[in-house]
């Protein structure tokens, strides 16, 4: 099937309203046309400094790559990408939100950080202009009308690898829990505590929880470290993203030689690059992997690989559906969009087509899709999450 056809069947499936949502939207939008479709301004925010700074570049990238492939268009629209730095606090992300409302984008996208998210809800809700987040996505960010999220919900890939590592983990093994203390890792452990068995004697309670920072020094997980492997762990679970990854998995190797266990995260884009053999054998679990075949991911990863000479990340994976998505949705609301009708438009755009395999929205506006176990391995002379096998379905 060409890549206009799938276009226009998810299209009509997207008329039919597929995911329950009411209906909202006329549906005679292909009788508008295409020259009548003014621009639009769509408002990406991200980290542009910072240890989330390559996220926020993935994410940049992810968005473009749609773009580039799409004439610079969103349902037909030509496309005026403005864009606003998260910063790392609520603070800071509701300064992006509010610079850009007052510039009358008709959606936002991005976010990186989880803090950021639950601090910009309120902003956004009441501007009643969709956001599309392509990253953070905490579990208490609930009873949103305007905020959908492309990426996951972070409890889901504590609960994916969880399943796994109950089956996994031999009768005398213990595993060690280390997490940032922030926003995003109270919904990770409690995922992951669900699956594996709560009360479960091969979990090492209580949780070890570290500084947060997302610009750590060489020192500062060292004691937490030591405190965690007290208790003589076979292995770890932890949660870390970006530099404090890299910080994070050096210092653990420097103690502890077992098996790690992680959401994807861990070892996403430029981290792989800083660890290397450190990296060796770490399994993760995430929505996404760069080796998938299907032929979604294979037009993407290689428009992305083409132009940045580097794998695509689920970051950027994220915001190419964040992009795509809104494609959908435009299209649907005619020559004239409002932010209201893109929002109620995105209730209805049904399946989608995606580098990670079919996903869509479910009830609380995030991804029901499936999760995949990842192993580092070398590929040549560079270190690489090689696909193992699908994990669950979830959301």
């Amino acid at each position: 099937m060409s890549q206009m056809n799938r276009r226009r069947a998810l299209q009509l499936l997207a008329a039919l309203g597929t995911t329950g949502f009411v209906a909202g939207c006329g549906s005679d939008t292909d009788a508008q046309p295409t020259a009548d479709r003014g621009p639009v301004k769509i408002g990406l925010i991200t980290p542009q400094g910072g240890g989330f700074k390559s996220i926020g570049e993935d994410i940049t990238n992810g968005f473009q790559i749609f773009l580039d492939l799409h004439d610079q268009k969103l349902g037909g629209h030509p496309v005026e990408l403005l864009t606003a730095d998260e910063g790392d606090t609520a603070k800071t992300g509701k300064a992006a939100v509010e610079g850009l409302l007052k510039q009358g984008v008709l959606a936002l996208t991005g976010v990186v950080n989880s803090a950021v998210m639950v601090g910009i809800r309120d902003t956004v809700e009441e501007a009643r202009v969709p956001l599309i987040g392509s990253n953070a996505s905490p579990s208490s960010l609930q009873s949103v009308f305007y905020i959908w999220r492309t990426s996951y919900v972070l409890d889901e890939a504590g609960r994916a690898l969880g399943r796994y590592l109950r089956d996994q983990l031999p009768a005398n093994g213990r595993i060690a829990i280390i997490m940032p203390e922030n926003v995003g890792s109270p919904d990770v452990v409690r995922g992951f505590k669900q699956e594996f068995g709560a009360t479960d004697p091969r979990i090492s309670d209580p949780v070890t929880y570290t500084n947060a920072t997302s610009n750590p020094g060489k020192t500062t997980y060292a004691s937490d470290i030591s405190k965690a492997l007290a208790k003589k762990p076979t292995a770890v679970f932890c949660f870390f993203a970006g530099a404090a990854a890299v910080e994070f998995i050096k210092q653990l190797r420097e103690k502890f030689s077992g098996p790690i266990y992680a959401p994807g995260f861990l070892t996403e884009g430029t981290v792989l690059e800083s660890l290397k053999e450190n990296a060796l054998g770490i399994q993760t679990a995430l929505n996404y992997s760069a080796d998938l075949n299907n032929t979604s991911n294979r037009v993407f990863a290689s428009a992305y690989r083409k132009k940045h000479q580097v794998t695509p990340t689920t970051y950027a994976m994220a915001s190419y559906d964040a992009a795509q998505v809104l494609d959908q949705a435009i299209q649907l609301t005619g020559g004239k969009p409002t932010p209201q009708q893109v929002n109620l438009a995105l209730g209805k755009i049904g399946q989608i087509d995606s580098p990670r395999g079919i996903w869509q929205f479910n009830q609380p506006r995030t991804p029901q899709q499936k999760w995949y176990l990842r192993e580092v391995q070398r590929d040549g002379q560079v270190m690489s999450n090689v696909l193992i096998n699908e994990l669950a379905t979830l959301g």
